[in-house]
């Protein structure tokens, strides 16, 4: 996987060095065409033939009907996404005669770990939904048959070679899902606050470390953190583990050929807890929850963040970053010393887009044919860059890379060019309750209830099973 998504990250930088339907329902249009009366008016020398006005034929009115579409934009920060989204729902409306989309607004890990799963076990889940790839998502409910086989469509519509990525969605050669975009994870930093205590931007791991030093000897939390959904500190310990262990340890974890409690993903998790101790997060954090994350960030209470790249776009908007508007900066975590593997290697994912319903009627498959032409189109993949800074999943020209200007997506992109390959997300190729058991166990590690090697043993307990159960 790790040299699919490499590939895939090389392409969009291959491009970004220059900055650098309807299957309509049949309209059966009754051409009603009357018998053609002809009208005769006869005298002694001829016969004239007057010929009957015809009538315009009538159009069958369109059986209405209405299609479930399932999303996680329900947030300020996701707005820009939702426009989007809204704009895609509209033509498609417009595409399909009688067609209604109504849209389901959850919250992300609602729908990701409690919706969607209940969902999918009882067999009715909506017929659009947000979808994440992977062991623990897309693959274990494509091989259960829930999910409609994309690798028709997306032929028929000319577009199955357009994406960079796919594996997270692809079992068996077939396609049971499609990305919406690309992401990286690192560090956001507030430019006035380093200038204001003399940090430079990070490029060494003793450098990140005084700059954090710096920042909490001025009373300044180092990083951000609201830790009550446990993805987020994940997202951390996942680029810890892709340090300290090396890029292979993601794919090794689900594969048996890497240990949770090997030293050096203990060392990883040691690592955050050192943090921990340090005091370099937010205080209560287990409390917080991602938004509150944001918040402590904008407000100038932490002077970095580690998020995901799709956070870009809430920087150079006024009514979500205030003061710090257009003042944010983006590195990559430094290498570690002694970390195993490429230190330049970052965290590149194409895990989050949409899925189907494999119980559609033909009109909801005409519906969900027009919903993907729509969605996965240049036009909208490079309006997700622009305006979200969401990285695209698709190829795009470099006259469409060409018009990137926001300063944080170029670093972003410069970045991955920069890179020495990609390694995923643990929670994209864990299974699930491996992937449960990390969330519990990051918080108990936050909590102080268990040490780094503790939680480490817990990992390597809950991945046997699951090896077992694969077998």
């Amino acid at each position: 996987m790790k040299k699919s998504i490499y590939l895939g990250i090389t392409l969009i930088l291959a491009a970004s060095t220059v900055l650098s339907a309807c299957g309509d329902k049949d309209d059966k249009s009754s051409t009603e065409t009357d018998t053609t009366q002809t009208a005769t008016t006869t005298d002694t020398t001829e016969k004239t033939e007057t010929p009957a006005k015809e009538e315009e034929p009538k159009k069958e009115e369109a059986e209405p009907f209405t299609v479930s579409l399932r999303h996680i934009q329900v947030a300020d920060a996701q707005k820009f996404r939702k426009a989007i989204l809204d704009d895609v729902v509209k033509k498609t409306e417009a595409d399909v005669p009688g067609l209604t989309i109504e849209l389901d607004g959850v919250e992300d890990q609602v729908n990701r770990f409690t919706k969607l799963p209940a969902e999918m076990a009882a067999g009715n889940p909506p017929k659009i939904f947000d979808l994440f790839g992977g062991a623990g998502d897309a693959l274990k409910y494509a091989k259960a048959g829930r999910l409609l086989d994309l690798t028709p469509i997306i032929a028929e519509l000319g577009i199955g070679d357009k994406f960079l990525n796919l594996n997270q969605f692809t079992l068996d050669g077939k396609v049971y899902g499609l990305p919406i975009g690309g992401s990286t994870e690192g560090f956001f930093y507030s430019k006035p606050l380093f200038e204001k205590y003399g940090i430079k931007e990070p490029t060494t791991w003793d450098e990140l470390e005084a700059a954090a030093d710096t920042l909490s000897k001025n009373k300044i939390t180092p990083f951000a953190m609201g830790s009550k959904g446990a993805w987020v500190p994940n997202m951390l310990v996942n680029t810890l583990i892709g340090r300290y262990a090396g890029p292979e340890a993601i794919d090794g974890f689900p594969a048996g050929s890497q240990a949770w409690n090997s030293p050096e993903v203990v060392a990883a998790f040691s690592k955050y807890q050192e943090w921990e101790k340090k005091g370099y997060f937010t205080k209560g954090e287990l409390g917080l929850e991602y938004a509150d994350m944001l918040n402590q960030f904008v407000t100038g209470k932490a002077g970095m963040m580690f998020d995901g790249s799709w956070r870009s776009s809430v920087f150079k908007d006024q009514a979500q970053a205030g003061d710090l508007t257009n003042k944010v900066g983006f590195f990559t975590m430094p290498g570690v010393p002694n970390g195993k593997g490429n230190q330049l290697a970052v965290n590149g994912n194409y895990s989050n887009g949409y899925g189907f319903s494999a119980d559609l009627k033909p009109e909801e498959l005409t519906a969900v044919k027009a919903f993907i032409k729509n969605l996965y189109s240049e036009e909208m993949q490079l309006r997700g860059l622009l305006e979200d800074g969401l990285l695209p999943s698709m190829k795009l020209s470099d006259e469409s890379i060409a018009k990137v200007e926001d300063p944080i997506v170029k670093q972003v992109m410069q970045i991955l060019g920069n890179s020495g390959g990609a390694f995923s997300h643990f929670d994209s190729t864990v299974a699930s309750d491996v992937y449960k058991e990390s969330e519990s166990q990051i918080q108990k590690l936050i909590a102080g209830k268990s040490s780094a090697q503790e939680v480490a043993d817990a990992m390597q307990k809950v991945q046997e099973k699951a090896l077992a159960a694969a077998k």
